[in-house]
C-alpha cells in the first residue's frame, strides 16, 4: 500500500490541466495491481521427470501469449529457482530439474514451492503455489545395520527387551510402518497397537536360554511401509547369551607323570596344566594353585603360575637329594559360589651329565705372518672335565674352513698349527672357535675362541687400473699446470701399501723428460713444467713409476701419451713470389688485352698451425679512393684474376692489398701487396709470355696428374681412416680413464661460397713422438671441380682443391 500512495502523490503533482486524466489512469493501475495479487495453485509429484506438465500458468493468470515476451514475463522463486520453468512460447509451467520433497521440506506434512510471476508495462505481480506431492521413494531405515543384545541365560520366560524402530523419510501412508521378526524358537515380536505408527516395539522371550547350547542367536527384524509399492528395511539382531556359573573346572587328566633332569636352571618349565570350564567370563576364569596338603620341599623347589597353569623350577634340583616329587594342584573358578577341580603331578628326577668340559689357552704366538711355513704352532690348549668315565672323556674340534688344525700332543693337550698357506689380502683375520665335547649322554660341550691376526708381507706391487693413459693438453699451457693424475693401488697395508710416484727419465729430442713434466711423489699429479708447443712437439710419451715402501720395495710402471692440441698461435706467413721479389710484395706486368677470368698473379702463404687454424682464405681490400678494382682474388687459392676486360680508363699501375686470414679462434691475418703494371699487348716481355704459356701448359698437365693423385690419396686416406677407427674401438673398449681433454668428434666443414668440403678430425691432426722429428701433414686433394670463373677452393701452390689429413 505504501507503493500505491507514492504513485497517487506523483499523479496529483502534475499540471492542473491533466489532473482528471491522470487520476483515471492511476485508478486503473491500482485496480490492475490488486488483481495481480491473486494466487494460483498447482500440484506436482516429487521426482517428476524434466519437462513434466504442471499448469497453463499464462492462461490461468489471464495473460496473452503474445505479450509474455514484450512485457518481460519472468518467474522468481523464494527457494530454489531452477526447479520449475515457464515456456514463453506456450505459457506452460513445467518441471525443469529434479524435485526431492524430503530434501525440500523434510518431514513436514505440507510441502509447496512458492513462485512470484512478474510482468512489466504495466507492472503486475502474481503469486503461484505449487504443491509437491509425496511418493514412496524412501524405504524404512534403522539406526544401524546390526544391533547387539546381551541377555543372561538365567532370564525368566516372557521377559521383554525393547527395540528401536525404523524411520521413513516419506509422509502419510508412505511412512506407516509394520514390523515382522524372522522365524526362531526363542523370541517373538511384541504385539503392536492399531494406531498409525507403532509406539512399542520389543522382543519377548519364549524359550529358556542356555549359553553352552546356543551362545549367540541371529535374528532379522524387517520394517515395511504403507506405500504402493511397499518398501522394506532390515536390521540384524545379534543376541549374545551371558553365562551363569553352573560348571566346575575339569583337568585333562587326574594324574600327570613328568621326567625332569637334574641341574635344570631356575624358571625352566616342568609342565603346563590345562583345565577347562564350560562357563564364560569370570565363571570360566580358572586360578591354579598348590593344594594346602602339599609338602614343604615341593614348595621350595617348584612354582605354579596362577593364570597359565605352568609349573616351573624354583630351586636347585639334584638327583642325589630327591629322586621324585608329588605335586597336588587344584583349579578354582571365579564364579559365585566358586567351584574347583583337582589333579596330581608326579615329577621323576633323572641323573644327567652335569659337568661341561673346561678349556684354557696356555700360550699364543700371534700375529702370524702370511708367509709362515706349514706346521707353525699358533696356540697350546688344555682341556679338562670334572666328570668321570665316559662323561669325562673330551674331544676337540675346530670350526670348518679355516687354514688351521688341532694336533693332540699329550693327554688333554692340543696344539693349534697352520695347515694351509695364508694370504692376508684375502683374509686378514680368522675367528677360530674350538669346541670340546665330552662322552656323556647327552654330550656336553664348551667353546672357546681366539682371534688369529695375519701379519702383512710385502708381496703385492702397486698396480694401475690400465697400462696406458691418453691425455690431451692444449698448447701454450701455463707453466706448472696440472694435466693428469695417476693412481696406483696396493693390496698390502701400512708401509707396504704406501705408494710414491716418480718419472722414468728419458731423452725427448735434445732435452731431458724432466724439463717438460714432473709428477708429485705422494698424490700422483702430473704437471707440465713449461708451455708446450704443438708445432714443436705433438706427442709426449713417457712412463710414471709407482713404488711402495716395503722391504724390498715393489713397483710397476704406467705409460702416458700426452697429445699437444693445436691452438691458433701462428699468423699466416707469405711466401716469396719468385726470383727478384720480396716476401709480401708481388709485381707483375699485365697486358691490357687480357679478358675476364684471366689469372694475372698469385699470392702464396702458409700457416705453421694445423687443421682449421691453418686453413687460409684470401680477401681483396677495398681501394683507397673507393673505386672498384677490375681484379679479384680467389677465396682459397690466392689467384688474382681480371673481373672484366681492361680498357684505357684503367690506371696503368694497380696496387692491390690482399688480406690473408686463417680460420682459428680468434683469426690471425697477414697482408700482401700486389703491384700490377698495365702494358699494351705488344709491350709484354716475351719471357713473360713464354712463362705464362708454360704455366698454362703446366697447369693443364697438372690437372691430368691430379686425377691419378686423387685416386692414390683416397686409397691411402681410406686405409688411414680404417686404422684410426680400429684403434679408437680398441681404446673405447678399455675402462674409462681420467683425462683433461676428450677426443673431439670429426666435423664436416662446408664452404657455401664455392661448394668445396674439408674433413678434419679435431685434436688428431698430427701425431708426433718426442723421440724423433715430427711427421709431416698429407695434403689430400678434393675431387670437386671448381667454377672456371672462381677457383677459390684451389691449392695455393698447385691450383687444385685440397683437404689436409694429419698422419
Amino acid at each position: 500500500m505504501r507503493t500505491k500512495h507514492c504513485r497517487l502523490e506523483m499523479e496529483f503533482s502534475w499540471r492542473s490541466g491533466q489532473e482528471s486524466r491522470r487520476l483515471l489512469l492511476s485508478l486503473l493501475f491500482l485496480a490492475a495491481w490488486e488483481a495481480g495479487n491473486a494466487q494460483v495453485r498447482y500440484s506436482v509429484a516429487e521426482e517428476a521427470k524434466h519437462g513434466t506438465f504442471v499448469g497453463r500458468i499464462a492462461q490461468d493468470l489471464g495473460l496473452e501469449l503474445a505479450e509474455l515476451v514484450p512485457r518481460l514475463f519472468r518467474v522468481a522463486s523464494k527457494g530454489r529457482g531452477d526447479l520449475l520453468e515457464v515456456n514463453l512460447q506456450n505459457g506452460i509451467l513445467f518441471v525443469n530439474s529434479r524435485i526431492d520433497r524430503e530434501e525440500l521440506c523434510g518431514r513436514s506434512l505440507e510441502c509447496s514451492i512458492h513462485l512470484e510471476v512478474i510482468v512489466d508495462r504495466p507492472l503486475q505481480v502474481f503469486h503461484v503455489e505449487v504443491e509437491v506431492k509425496d511418493i514412496n521413494d524412501n524405504p524404512p531405515v534403522f539406526p544401524g545395520t546390526q544391533k547387539n543384545l546381551f541377555m543372561a541365560e538365567s532370564r525368566p520366560l516372557d521377559s521383554r527387551f525393547p527395540l528401536e524402530g525404523a524411520s521413513d523419510a516419506d509422509t502419510g501412508e508412505n511412512a506407516l510402518l509394520t514390523y515382522r521378526l524372522s522365524p526362531n524358537e526363542y523370541f517373538s515380536l511384541e504385539k503392536t497397537s492399531d494406531h498409525e505408527q507403532v509406539k512399542r516395539l520389543g522382543l519377548v522371550l519364549k524359550k529358556p536360554l542356555d549359553r553352552e547350547e546356543a551362545p549367540e542367536i541371529f535374528l532379522v527384524l524387517t520394517a515395511t511401509d504403507g506405500g504402493k509399492p511397499e518398501l522394506t528395511g532390515t536390521v540384524q539382531l545379534l543376541v549374545k547369551v551371558l553365562d551363569a556359573n553352573d560348571n566346575a573346572p575339569s583337568f585333562d587328566r587326574t594324574l600327570y607323570a613328568v621326567k625332569l633332569p637334574e641341574n635344570v636352571p631356575n624358571g625352566m618349565l616342568v609342565i603346563k596344566l590345562n583345565a577347562s570350564d564350560l562357563d564364560q567370563g569370570s565363571n570360566g576364569d580358572i586360578i591354579y594353585s598348590f593344594s594346602a596338603d602339599i609338602l614343604p620341599n615341593v614348595k621350595s623347589k617348584f612354582h605354579i603360575d596362577p593364570v597359565t597353569g605352568e609349573i616351573m623350577v624354583k630351586g636347585y634340583i639334584d638327583f642325589e637329594e630327591s629322586k621324585s616329587y608329588e605335586i597336588l594342584v587344584e583349579g578354582i573358578d571365579k564364579g559365585q559360589p566358586p567351584l574347583s577341580g583337582h589333579c596330581t603331578v608326579m615329577v621323576e628326577v633323572e641323573d644327567t651329565n652335569d659337568n661341561v668340559p673346561a678349556m684354557e689357552f696356555k700360550s699364543l704366538s700371534l700375529p702370524i705372518r702370511e708367509d709362515a711355513p706349514l706346521g707353525t704352532v699358533i696356540a697350546l690348549i688344555s682341556v679338562s672335565d670334572r666328570d668321570s668315565g665316559a662323561n669325562g672323556q673330551v674331544t676337540c674340534t675346530l670350526t670348518p674352513q679355516v687354514p688351521f688344525k688341532l694336533v693332540s700332543t699329550f693327554k688333554n693337550y692340543y696344539s693349534l698349527v697352520l695347515d694351509s698357506a695364508l694370504d692376508r689380502e684375502c683374509v686378514a683375520n680368522y675367528e677360530v672357535v674350538v669346541t670340546a665335547w665330552d662322552g656323556g649322554s647327552p654330550s656336553l660341550s664348551a667353546t672357546a675362541s681366539v682371534s688369529v691376526e695375519v701379519a702383512d708381507v710385502n708381496d703385492n706391487a702397486p698396480s694401475f687400473a690400465q697400462p696406458e693413459y691418453t691425455v690431451f693438453v692444449k698448447e701454450n699451457n701455463p707453466p706448472g699446470s696440472h694435466i693428469f693424475t695417476v693412481t696406483a693401488r696396493d693390496s698390502d697395508t701400512q708401509e707396504n701399501a704406501r705408494v710414491s710416484y716418480s718419472l722414468v727419465e728419458r731423452r725427448v729430442g735434445e732435452r731431458a723428460l724432466s724439463s717438460y713434466v714432473s709428477v708429485h711423489a705422494e698424490s700422483g699429479k702430473v704437471y707440465a713444467l713449461q708451455p708446450l708447443d704443438h708445432e714443436e712437439l705433438e706427442l709426449l710419451q713417457f712412463q710414471v713409476s709407482a713404488r711402495d715402501a716395503g722391504v724390498p720395495p715393489l713397483g710397476s710402471n704406467v705409460t702416458l701419451q700426452v697429445f699437444v692440441l693445436d691452438e691458433n698461435d701462428n699468423a699466416p706467413a707469405l711466401l716469396p713470389p719468385g726470383a727478384g721479389g720480396g716476401a709480401g710484395a708481388v709485381s707483375e706486368l699485365v697486358s691490357r688485352s687480357v679478358g675476364a677470368g684471366h689469372v694475372v698473379a698469385k699470392v702464396r702463404a702458409v700457416d705453421a698451425d694445423s687443421g682449421y687454424n691453418a686453413w687460409l682464405s684470401f680477401e681483396l681490400q677495398p681501394a683507397a679512393g673507393g673505386g672498384r678494382s677490375p681484379f679479384r682474388v680467389g677465396l682459397y687459392t690466392g689467384e688474382i684474376s681480371a673481373t672484366r676486360a681492361l680498357d684505357e680508363a684503367d690506371a696503368p699501375r694497380q696496387r692491390l692489398l690482399v688480406l690473408v686470414k686463417d680460420h682459428g679462434e680468434p683469426a690471425l691475418t697477414a697482408t700482401a701487396t700486389v703491384l700490377l703494371s698495365l702494358v699494351e699487348s705488344g709491350q709484354a716481355p716475351k719471357a713473360s709470355l713464354r712463362a705464362l704459356a708454360g704455366a698454362s701448359s703446366a697447369e693443364t698437365a697438372l690437372v691430368d696428374v691430379n686425377v691419378y693423385l686423387i685416386i692414390a690419396i683416397c686409397a691411402v686416406s681410406s686405409l688411414l681412416v680404417l686404422t684410426l677407427l680400429l684403434y679408437m674401438a680398441l681404446r673405447c673398449s678399455a675402462p674409462p680413464t681420467e683425462s683433461v681433454c676428450a677426443t673431439g668428434k670429426p666435423r664436416l666443414v662446408c664452404s657455401s661460397a664455392v661448394g668445396s668440403w674439408s674433413y678434419s678430425q679435431q685434436r688428431r691432426q698430427k701425431v708426433c713422438s718426442g723421440e724423433g722429428p715430427p711427421k709431416t701433414d698429407l695434403m689430400a686433394f678434393s675431387p670437386s671441380i671448381p667454377d672456371p670463373r672462381d677457383r677459390e677452393d684451389q691449392h695455393p701452390a698447385t691450383g687444385d682443391s685440397l683437404t689436409k689429413v694429419s698422419l
